[in-house]
């Protein structure tokens, strides 16, 4: 630990970069078993494939690991009950591991409604390698998906975080946004809570065991000035945004659209980049960010792109 931390990582956590008060809940997995307001999984495995088991969970000297073998017995939990709107915190690091197994941090619905109900997976590791980070929001009855892509090395700690507010669903990796959506119509309309898996993806051939470490978690409420600041920041990215489309008009028409967006965002926006109006990228990218992923966007409309969203099609491994 640094100086002045109580658990690892704390200097470098959104909770304390971005000063989200006190946690509601907090594990450090202490001790030698798991708490008992975690519900673990003992049943089939993701999709119907493999097995959820107990056995796959092991707590020592502050760390928990969830392994999955050769046969795809592995391990998740929920952390219930939740909360409608709020923040979470994980550190969390992952070895490269067989490709078949994705290891993820995410919100689940408390009325067990999925998909209509939602689903945040704030970070999902489906890069074997572990040099690649995926965030997805589920919304609708239809299973649809947004979608964005962080490279950074998860075979190291990192903490990973969500904000889920009124207006909008933040991601964060050591204390950095790195991708936003805004569109409200797509957000979860129920009480979440936060579940910690390793998931089967069985892809044939032989499975290499691989294993999913969890320093410590936390939850934290939203105060009724936090989400108010939240609704601030969005209107300044939603001018920022539209500064970004402005730079197809005439110069005196730009400078115009710059000044009545940035007095609609309540803060000047004269030489200040866009952040997130990057062609190619997959989500919103957050200017000061980890670097994102390079990727088509496929939204031949455009309607999205102004929210800060890529398109993506349902995935058929759920």
């Amino acid at each position: 630990m640094r100086p002045g931390e109580t658990v690892p990582g704390e200097s470098t956590s959104a909770g304390k970069l971005l000063n989200w008060g006190e946690p509601n809940r907090v594990d450090t997995f202490d001790g030698t078993a798991l708490k008992s307001d975690w519900n673990v999984y003992d049943g089939v495995g993701h999709a119907g494939n493999g097995r959820r088991t107990p056995d796959a969970f092991s707590v020592k000297d502050g760390i928990m690991t969830i392994t999955g073998d050769s046969a795809g017995s592995t391990g998740g939990m929920a952390w219930n009950p939740g909360q409608k709107y709020g923040r979470w915190e994980g550190r969390v690091k992952a070895p490269a591991s067989d490709e078949s197994y994705n290891a993820l941090l995410l919100l689940w619905p408390d009325a067990e409604n999925f998909p209509v109900g939602g689903e945040i997976d704030f970070m999902e590791m489906t890069d074997h390698t572990r040099q690649s980070t995926n965030m997805f929001l589920h919304y609708g009855r239809d299973n649809k998906q947004v979608q964005g892509d962080v490279k950074i090395d998860a075979t190291e700690w990192h903490n990973w975080a969500v904000e889920w507010t009124p207006t909008h669903v933040a991601a964060f990796v050591d204390g950095k946004e790195w991708w936003r959506t805004t569109e409200r119509s797509i957000l979860p309309p129920g009480p979440m809570h936060l579940c910690i898996q390793l998931d089967w993806f069985p892809k044939g051939g032989d499975v290499q065991e691989s294993h999913m470490y969890v320093d410590w978690v936390k939850q934290y409420a939203l105060s009724p000035g936090d989400i108010a600041e939240g609704a601030v920041d969005d209107a300044a990215q939603l001018a920022d945004d539209a500064i970004a489309e402005a730079g197809s008009l005439p110069r005196a028409a730009a400078g115009a659209a710059s000044g009545v967006a940035g007095a609609a965002a309540g803060r000047a926006t004269e030489g200040v980049p866009a952040a997130g109006a990057v062609a190619g990228v997959t989500g919103r990218v957050v200017e000061g960010g980890p670097d994102p992923v390079p990727g088509p966007v496929p939204d031949p409309s455009g309607a999205l792109r102004g929210a800060g969203l890529v398109p993506n099609p349902v995935r058929s491994d759920g």
